[in-house]
């Protein structure tokens, strides 16, 4: 019965990272930036199953926080859901070889015009693992400075003229637990910002700590 099942300790709620045998797999489809798959993986006592998912590169967000405690948030159209969502800065893990703290740092710089001197790892975790294979990253980034005007990135198509805004980290969980937002990054990103605060920052990581759930930074 459910209610007598065993209870978990936090040490024991560790995802565990084993891909099941692929007897077959191919390109159903190629898109602009991600492609869909259709696998035959061996469950084991499950039998064999055929999966179709979206082939992802992964992403990096970047919780950016000031001297004041505000983070900076940016307001961006998505088509999908015909939405403006207000969102961290982020971006595609897509330039091979750039290690994912370099390309938060890009994103940082192309879509908020700002560098940060300190970098740490604040949360990891996958969009939607039921059909899509993308694997995200999110960086706390502070001792923040603004870009140089004639280094800054010349924006183009949805983010030429995004919104940008400080928001207090308070005043942003508060906006998280109302459902004024629905962003995923921006939604893990404030909550583990806020959390992480409370305990003095003492879950962070290394910005270069390991990455085995995307199997190019493991």
């Amino acid at each position: 019965m459910t209610l007598g099942a065993p209870t978990a300790r936090t040490a024991e709620l560790v995802d565990r990272l084993e891909r099941r045998p692929v007897e077959a797999s191919e390109r159903v489809f190629d898109g602009m930036v991600w492609d869909v798959v259709r696998d035959t993986v061996d469950l084991g006592e499950g039998g064999t199953v055929r999966r179709e998912y979206v082939l992802h590169p992964g992403a990096v967000c970047v919780v950016a926080l000031d001297d004041r405690d505000r983070i900076l948030l940016i307001q961006q159209y998505r088509h999908p859901v015909g939405t403006f969502e207000w969102e961290l800065p982020a971006g595609l893990l897509d330039v091979p070889g750039e290690p994912p703290w370099e390309a938060a740092a890009r994103e940082l710089h192309e879509e908020a015009d700002l560098e940060a001197a300190r970098w740490d790892v604040l949360m990891d975790y996958y969009a939607s693992p039921g059909g899509v294979s993308e694997a995200l990253r999110i960086f706390l980034a502070r001792d923040l400075s603004d870009v140089p005007h004639d280094d800054r990135h010349s924006r183009e198509d949805e983010e030429l003229g995004m919104p940008v805004r400080w928001v207090d980290l308070d005043e942003a969980h508060e906006a998280v637990l109302r459902g004024q937002l629905h962003n995923p990054g921006a939604l893990i990103g404030i909550l583990a910002a806020h959390a992480a605060r409370a305990r003095d920052w003492s879950t962070l990581r290394p910005h270069d700590t390991g990455w085995p759930e995307h199997p190019a930074y493991g």
